[in-house]
């Protein structure tokens, strides 16, 4: 049976209508899952191992059977695990039909299918009893159901309703516990993600200040969690405020509540400055003693212990709803409220008449209420706070602005419009295209511009010479920035929407970007080449039915394309030189024919090729470019320093070669081909 899915092109904007197999959710499913990642994450299994062999020993000491209920068994790993650990009987549940399908076949080839039950349901629906699919209740109860933010995955409910139906009271667990920690730090950096900054234009008539509307400025922002690698930010881009605090812990063998909550500690400020940011991690402890741990804090922490990469569980920053200037030594006291699904944050200082103060306890997730924060992403407000980027626009647009110039800006949420205000004469008229708009007229009204830009909220195809007054546009600008691109070249809609306006365009028109240029680079990946690398073995078990499938997946289509990755989060070690694969000439309109490339890029460092890098750059104006991707190389050891408000494109090789001998330099060939009808590139290297 075939499926067709509606989807809006992100390069070309159009709407279209692609017809799909019946098997294209699930290998989209399968192949931007993490399992590979969990089963690489050797710290995560040898301690459950050590947990469920506990665990069983404990059951069997008391005299009993041990009957475990494993939720969420993907592959079947922890249950394996407790059925080789002495297990009487395992129930595996899993919900998503064809893992479930995998488990059945590992558990098979593993030789535990008498010991292990599979169960394709999920646990809410799971019933016990003679007739049921639990001849009875479990007394161990195994789970992985974590995320970063710990209950993210609906880990409080499922518990819940398993304690209630599933499992004996006093079961063991494991986990059998997990601890939420959090510090209390100051970072501008960090902050840049959720506020927009003053911007300092230099004007001919004396420094203009574009202010952030109060709306924005007030706003607490999105309720979901920034999850990123803590491990990969550098100690000069924080300042910690407080000792790192328990904040709460779950007992996981115990009958646990998902009703909304909150949890308060007192917390004594180790030094004065701005707190802005709660960092949070958890440790799960494996068994009641606490003597099997498995932790997720960061490398300032624990600095003696070696850490674990892994990417399905990470560290979590969380904004304060405001800024709060705080004083080593006094007293504060820190609130997190949960839901089922998700934590926030409040700060309060001490009353003096007080002990504490529990008025201020309101259970209620932030809105965004200024919709900034729903338009812009995190990475986004990033960039536009980034002042060096900033100064390479502003520096550009003096170049191209007249006193006559008329502008068109085609980006979304872009404050070029208001930057190329403050550098024009006062007779410069601008119009601003936004088609997928925010309510953009609070920034203009807070700057006092609304009667200098005038927003056209209009698609590129759909301008008329009324919306431009029947002027023609003399200076064509863009980032270019859109919220619906994923990779790198999605913003060449940029391309396509200048073609769409081309009849309103004066015939010696600036555009600004006058090009774009697409770079690569073959890197040796630190260790996200984990996520794509089969297991084989894993603690002794056979997963390759799991390495099989997620490469049915990926040669489905994923193995294809590349996939975007912020590579700053990500180290890796450049193995080529960067090099320079396609132009895009956005003087002109895009062309009706294919724009193709191929070649070849020598290996000349060693290591192990993972995969390439791709990324876009924009050419402003004469030697000025800004780049979406590799901002320095160090040409010694390869070490590459990425953009960090933008993801890259990583497409991974199917295989890995290991180039040693640079006195004959390996290549790698490649062959890259832009359709100018789809807006899709399509790639391939050959090792």
């Amino acid at each position: 049976m075939k499926t067709f899915c509606g989807r809006a092109n992100p390069t070309t904007g159009s709407m279209e209508w692609l017809e799909e197999g019946e098997d294209y959710d699930y290998h989209q499913e399968i192949a931007r899952s993490r399992y590979a990642d969990m089963l690489h994450d050797k710290d995560r299994n040898v301690k459950y191992y050590e947990g469920i062999r506990a665990a069983v020993s404990r059951v069997k000491e008391r005299g009993e059977k041990a009957i475990v209920l494993d939720i969420g068994t993907g592959t079947g790993l922890l249950s394996m695990m407790a059925a080789s650990a002495g297990a009487d009987f395992c129930y595996a549940i899993e919900v998503f039909k064809p893992m479930a399908n995998a488990a059945v076949k590992i558990v098979q080839k593993n030789g535990f299918s008498d010991k292990i039950k599979v169960i394709n349901k999920h646990s809410t629906e799971v019933t016990v009893g003679p007739d049921g699919d639990m001849q009875c209740r479990a007394n161990i109860l195994v789970t992985e159901l974590f995320d970063t933010e710990l209950i993210g995955e609906g880990a409080l409910p499922t518990y819940e309703h398993a304690h209630k139906y599933l499992v004996q009271e006093g079961c063991e667990a494991v986990p059998h516990r997990a601890t939420v920690y959090i510090q209390l730090v100051e970072s501008t950096r960090m902050w840049s993600w959720k506020k927009l900054f003053p911007v300092h234009v230099e004007a001919e008539d004396g420094e203009k200040i574009l202010v952030p509307p109060s709306e924005v400025e007030n706003c607490p922002g999105l309720p979901s969690v920034c999850d990123i690698q803590l491990n990969q930010m550098p100690s000069s881009d924080f300042s910690t405020l407080s000792d790192v605090v328990k904040m709460f812990s779950v007992d996981f063998s115990k009958p646990v509540q998902s009703a909304s909550t909150y949890y308060r500690v007192q917390l004594e400020p180790v030094k004065s400055g701005k707190a802005q940011i709660v960092l949070s991690w958890w440790d799960i402890d494996m068994d009641p003693s606490g003597m099997i741990t498995c932790t997720m804090a960061p490398y300032w922490v624990k600095p003696t212990s070696a850490l674990q990469w892994r990417d399905h569980w990470m560290q979590c920053v969380y904004f304060l709803p405001r800024e709060e200037p705080v004083l080593q030594g006094e007293k504060l006291y820190l609130t997190a409220y949960r839901d089922e699904y998700s934590v926030w944050y409040s700060l309060q200082k001490a009353r003096a008449d007080e002990e504490e103060d529990k008025a201020d306890v309101c259970v209620e997730s932030p809105v965004c209420r200024c919709r900034a924060h729903l338009l812009w992403n995190r990475p986004r407000f990033g960039e536009l706070n980034d002042q060096n980027r900033t100064r390479q626009y502003i520096k550009a647009l003096r170049k191209v602005l007249k006193t006559d110039s008329v502008c068109l800006c085609i980006s979304d949420g872009s404050l070029l419009p208001v930057l190329a205000h403050y550098l024009g004469a006062k007779q410069v008229q601008y119009f601003v295209l936004f088609f997928r708009s925010l309510h953009f007229s609070l920034f203009f009204k807070a700057n006092n511009l609304e009667d200098k830009i005038k927003i056209i909220e209009a698609r590129p195809e759909l301008l008329k010479p009324s919306h431009l007054e029947d002027k023609k546009i003399s200076v064509l600008v863009g980032e270019p920035f859109f919220t619906t691109s994923l990779l790198p070249w999605h913003n060449l809609y940029f391309w396509y929407a200048r073609t769409a306006v081309s009849t309103h365009l004066a015939s010696n028109v600036t555009v600004l970007p006058h090009s774009a240029s697409l770079h690569m680079m073959v890197v040796e990946f630190q260790d996200l080449w984990r996520i794509r690398s089969p297991c084989g073995t894993c603690e002794g078990f056979d997963v390759r039915t799991m390495d099989d499938m997620i490469k049915d997946s990926l040669n489905f289509r994923e193995s294809k394309e590349a996939e975007p990755h912020p590579l700053w989060e990500y180290p890796c070690k450049s193995l080529s030189e960067p090099q320079e694969v396609l132009t895009f000439d956005f003087t002109k309109t895009v062309p009706q024919q294919c724009l193709s490339t191929e070649g070849s890029v020598k290996l000349s460092r060693k290591g192990k090729s993972h995969g390439a890098v791709l990324w876009m750059e924009y050419h402003l104006a004469a030697d000025i470019s800004v780049s979406t991707g590799l901002m320095q190389l160090s040409n010694e050891k390869g070490n590459c320093e990425w953009n960090p408000h933008c993801k890259q494109a990583v497409y991974f090789f199917s295989s890995v070669i290991e180039s040693e001998i640079l006195s004959d330099p390996t290549a790698v060939t490649y062959a890259i081909n832009f359709d100018t009808k789809t807006g899709e590139i399509a790639m391939d290297f050959k090792l």
